[in-house]
């Protein structure tokens, strides 16, 4: 069956449009000439800003740094991010051996969710993808462990409320910053934040492959696993940086075993993320889409989700404290994501208190289970101050 991935990108600013014709294969780069000659009236301090936000500045520049079209300014802005990345990704390789070495020798296992692993697994080149951090999934049970051997490497909690009512259910993760280095540590033990169903550690262990980028064994995620969390995790934050668009475009590209993909997101109720996904890498980026992959796209659904991250890529948000529209557009996008089941699952765990209703209203550790009947007042009240 044929499917359309054509998307109403009208709205999209002159600058975005050329990024993205860059950012295409050299095939499709060369389909996109007619694109050429309006390059001398764009707004190159425009186009830089929005390259410093997708994030996308290695690989642009890797395609771009031949071109005769470009200005030797922007090439020479382009180089200065690209030399910094390199030396950022080489300090972040380094510190990740380190700690994955820490954490194994002290009987706990790590899978590297991010990083240099995912820049030399996708890219072929740690130099090719950004990262700011690093960020390593554990077992649940062993997150306690972690961080006594993260405070052991001198590094700093960032800060994190109060550990009550099953906080690690309610949490998916917690980070620490090397007060020297700068570096942060996001250690993991959920891959996502919104207590939906996932595939359980051992699952993920099993199936782990061990990065080349390294002399010692360091793992990340197995292809198809790997798959369905940068899908989840670019949905969960509207694909606001095409940088996670530019990953699912290589990924796609790649031979995964479809057939046990899609058995696998149908499994963890993320089919319809996996259908926006590659709609948007088909519109965005050209991304030929495998016949295999025709259970991801049926229905919809995966199409109201791209046209609704539209709105998220399009300009350059930030989703800080401040902008009531945003936060409003962007809830409400949120909850589109998921399935019926878990809008009703979802609609059930915000009954559950959380440390937040505790600095609200604060009670004594006797009086605790009083936060159960008092959640929808407190979280009401909670709404008010914010509005305030």
């Amino acid at each position: 069956m044929d499917h359309d991935y054509t998307l109403d990108i009208s709205a999209f600013p002159e600058e975005l449009n050329i990024m993205l014709a860059f950012l295409r294969s050299d095939a499709d780069l060369q389909a996109d000439q007619s694109v050429m000659p309006s390059l001398p009236h764009i707004d190159w301090n425009q186009f830089l800003e929005l390259v410093q936000h997708h994030r996308v500045y290695p690989q642009l520049y890797a395609r771009m740094k031949s071109s005769q079209l470009i200005p030797a300014d922007v090439l020479q802005a382009l180089h200065r991010d690209f030399t910094q990345n390199t030396f950022q990704m080489l300090r972040l390789s380094g510190e990740m051996e380190r700690v994955c070495v820490s954490l194994q020798e002290n009987g706990i296992s790590p899978l590297v969710l991010k990083g240099p692993v995912l820049a030399k697994d996708l890219y072929g080149d740690l130099s090719l993808r950004t990262s700011k951090d690093l960020d390593i999934l554990i077992p649940m049970e062993s997150v306690e462990a972690a961080e006594k051997q993260l405070l052991g490497l001198g590094y700093q909690s960032d800060g994190h409320g109060p550990r009550l009512f099953n906080w690690k259910w309610k949490m998916h993760h917690i980070s620490f910053t090397h007060p020297q280095t700068g570096i942060q540590v996001e250690i993991h033990w959920r891959l996502n934040s919104d207590m939906g169903k996932e595939p359980p550690f051992d699952d993920l262990w099993s199936r782990r492959r061990r990065s080349p980028l390294s002399k010692r064994d360091i793992y990340l995620l197995g292809s198809e696993d790997l798959f369905m969390y940068l899908v989840s995790h670019g949905a969960r934050h509207g694909w606001f940086r095409l940088r996670w668009l530019a990953d699912i475009d290589r990924m796609a590209r790649r031979s995964l075993d479809w057939g046990a993909l899609i058995s696998l997101m149908r499994r963890y109720q993320c089919l319809q993320l996996g259908g926006q996904a590659l709609t948007l890498a088909a519109g965005l980026f050209r991304t030929p889409i495998p016949p295999d992959a025709g259970p991801m796209l049926s229905g919809a659904h995966r199409r109201e989700l791209a046209e609704r991250s539209l709105y998220f890529i399009r300009d350059i948000v930030s989703f800080s404290p401040g902008d009531k529209e945003l936060d409003r557009m962007y809830k409400r996008y949120l909850f589109a994501l998921k399935t019926k089941r878990q809008k009703s699952v979802y609609m059930f765990s915000q009954l559950y208190p959380s440390f937040r209703d505790t600095e609200a209203l604060p009670l004594p550790k006797s009086l605790h289970f009083l936060y159960f009947p008092l959640r929808p007042f407190v979280w009401i009240w909670r709404q008010m101050k914010q509005e305030a």
